[in-house]
């Protein structure tokens, strides 16, 4: 019913910059909460970056001052502007959307980025 694409991961240097970019579409009514999650090798999946279809962003201390989540409700896209990527940054980033659709509410998880930060 409702899929979720993701780019921009790869490779950067410490103290560089990416840009996440995570779209849905299909049968959408409206969306609630997004976010972005990451999990290293090894790790449990932790939460990095949420925000809701107003506006208000929370973000995990590890993350805070550095990542900035936005979204385009028109587009039904959500970003995490990531600087100053520091090595312990390197994990799979997965978006997340909680979805209103025509049977209900449901979330639905992007398929994955790979973001390496290494010299």
């Amino acid at each position: 019913q409702v899929q979720l694409v993701e780019s921009g991961g790869g490779l950067v240097q410490p103290g560089g910059s990416l840009r996440l970019s995570c779209t849905a579409s299909g049968s959408i009514f409206s969306i609630n909460t997004m976010g972005w999650y990451r999990q290293a090798p090894g790790k449990e999946r932790e939460l990095v970056a949420t925000i809701t279809s107003g506006g208000s962003t929370n973000y995990a201390d590890s993350v805070k001052g550095r990542f900035t989540i936005s979204r385009d409700n028109a587009k039904n896209t959500v970003y995490l502007q990531m600087n100053s990527l520091k090595p312990e940054d390197t994990a799979v980033y997965y978006c997340k959307a909680d979805v209103m659709g025509p049977y209900g509410k449901f979330y639905y998880w992007g398929q994955g980025t790979q973001v390496t930060v290494s010299s």
